[in-house]
């Protein structure tokens, strides 16, 4: 109710406020301003990046090789039987000795726990965690119930699908020495990003995800966890009472919280995760629905939470108000643009008026295309056309997925009843479709010899 509370303010105010204002002055010009704002932050983030880039290139950040605290690698696993046992494989090649891996099934139907207990005995710094099928759902609950069990002084969380290079661990445990750091995020790389155009287009929307994070890490505002990846030191875990089990996105609600309590949260672009990306249009508006409406909920929960708070730090307050802003944005271009042509259609306003809003959307759009192409130059070495090209696709892309989504959970929001649909992420769908269709390969081939 308190989210719906919320979020029914905000929209109601914000029709108000372009229905009535629109009267009396330009609220283009408001918009502008805040795409302004938005564009000054960016360029901000931007500069620090590069700044504290050249400042390590002249003066290179000295590494503790004695912190090597014990990590406890968690695996959450609901019917993953295609991938699980190549990345238990591939995260027990780390080249970092002080470690353990827990793998948790939670409550699969499929041939999971089999799979599990032959790694098991496999492997001996494998523990396997089965949950009843009575169990509470979702991965908080999974990470929550494999906590009891773990000895780590930090918790590595990686996803069924999740493969990363030997010396991971080594690039991401540095960055979580310091007192005031509760958490690190590795970069995130789709790895079959070439199977397709949607894969591809998820591919250069990580890339921008890191050109982001890496711009909050170095104006140390609030860097967000992604889920897969994550490293999280114990003692914060237990300062902020756990993971959330009422929440759809486990990894977005810790991060608030963990800002809310002071903890400090870093990126490190240079330890890569790469996991599995969508193929499918289905299951991948599914996942977008259940990040997107994780992320409104916990801004919703927590923001009276974030203005109290006495530990969140000014910059991570600023940063956290900045992000919601991007949400409250593509909210107030179509606002804007509907309020106009029911004005313009009335003979309440003059065509043009109509226009400018559509230019300054246009602009808005033109804008993340530059960053997008920007990002793609730097974390993926793309040549300048190349760099173009992929920018125009992908942001046709966002726009298709997010703009629909969007407004469909605010929907949502205000009018349904909450539940806890994970719109959990399938793995190994690519492999199942490849063996497949080798199957039916076969049988065919064998159906002509019979018939010859």
């Amino acid at each position: 109710m308190k989210e719906r509370i919320i979020l029914f303010t905000i929209v109601f105010g914000l029709g108000i406020f372009l229905y009535i204002f629109q009267n009396y002055f330009n609220t283009v010009w408001a918009l502008a301003l805040l795409c302004t704002l938005m564009t000054i932050y960016a360029i901000f983030s931007t500069l620090a990046y590069n700044y504290r880039k050249r400042k390590l290139k002249k003066y290179p950040e000295v590494i503790n090789t004695d912190y090597k605290p014990f990590i406890t690698v968690m695996i959450p696993c609901h019917n993953e039987e295609y991938v699980i046992a190549n990345t238990v494989s591939n995260v027990l090649a780390m080249d970092y000795d002080n470690f353990e891996v827990i793998v948790i099934d939670d409550r699969s139907t499929d041939n999971t726990p089999v799979v599990l207990h032959d790694l098991e005995q496999k492997y001996d710094k494998v523990k396997v965690l089965i949950r009843p099928k009575d169990a509470f759902p979702g991965k908080s609950a999974v990470l929550n119930d494999a906590l009891k069990l773990s000895n780590g002084e930090a918790v590595l969380v990686f996803d069924a699908d999740a493969t990363v290079d030997p010396d991971f661990l080594n690039r991401l445990v540095p960055k979580l020495e310091p007192r005031d750091v509760g958490a690190v995020q590795a970069r995130k790389v789709i790895r079959n990003k070439d199977y397709n155009l949607l894969t591809r287009c998820q591919n250069n929307e990580y890339t921008i995800d890191t050109y982001l994070q890496a711009g909050r890490d170095s104006v140390k505002g609030a860097v967000e966890l992604r889920g897969n990846g994550e490293l999280i030191k114990r003692e914060a875990i237990d300062d902020i009472g756990g993971w959330n089990n009422y929440t759809i996105t486990d990894d977005l609600d810790m991060s608030t919280r963990l800002h809310i309590k002071g903890w400090d949260v870093r990126f490190c672009p240079d330890a890569v995760v790469y996991e599995e990306g969508i193929a499918f249009i289905r299951p991948l508006f599914r996942q977008r629905r259940r990040w997107l409406e994780g992320t409104l909920r916990r801004y919703l929960e927590y923001s009276g939470e974030a203005f109290r708070s006495k530990d969140i730090s000014m910059l991570a307050r600023v940063d956290m108000f900045a992000y919601i802003s991007e949400c409250i944005m593509p909210l107030w271009c179509v606002m804007e643009i509907l309020i106009r042509l029911f004005k313009v259609l009335a003979k309440d306003a003059p065509p043009h008026m109509l226009y400018s809003s559509i230019i300054i959307s246009c602009i808005i759009g033109l804008g993340f295309f530059m960053g997008l192409r920007y990002a793609l130059r730097r974390y993926d070495n793309y040549s300048r056309m190349a760099a173009i090209k992929d920018a125009f696709i992908t942001s046709i892309y966002l726009l298709i997925l997010w703009f629909p989504l969007e407004l469909f959970i605010c929907f949502k929001i205000l009018f349904c009843k909450k539940d806890m649909n994970w719109g959990k992420t399938a793995h190994g769908l690519i492999q199942e479709e490849v063996d497949l269709a080798h199957h039916e390969k076969k049988d065919s081939k064998l159906k002509e010899k019979i018939n010859v």
